[in-house]
């Protein structure tokens, strides 16, 4: 296992997707931080900086692309991917036509080409 020394913030309300991809990062030398919803998803990229923000979009409380723009507010250069089950394109343009953003559709990506994104977007 390499050591990779970046912080991955994984926001997911699924708690089975969650442990997965905590498991796969932490087996891949990220440093993991979880949140359940937006609204503490927020809270912890205030608190922790993560180098990378996971986040999928339809949650309780505040939904990813909220939470998305407001932590732009305060970190304006944290890669952001979201990863989300959503294929209704009108819903998602916004992200899909920003160079600020990732875009996977959660059942079409298997775990490794998460990891495999997340890299290649710190460069890792």
């Amino acid at each position: 296992m390499n050591k990779v020394n970046k912080k991955v913030l994984i926001v997911e309300d699924d708690e089975d997707f969650i442990f997965i991809l905590e498991k796969k990062f932490t087996m891949e030398g990220f440093s993991v931080l979880k949140a359940k919803d937006g609204e503490e998803g927020m809270a912890v990229a205030k608190k922790e900086k993560p180098d990378l923000v996971i986040t999928d979009i339809l949650m309780p409380k505040m939904d990813g692309i909220v939470m998305a723009k407001k932590i732009r507010e305060t970190d304006p250069d944290v890669p952001i991917i979201f990863l989300t089950n959503i294929k209704d394109v009108d819903y998602t343009i916004p992200v899909q036509k920003s160079d600020k953003f990732e875009y996977l559709i959660k059942s079409d990506t298997r775990i490794d080409d998460i990891v495999a994104k997340a890299k290649a977007t710190l460069k890792v």
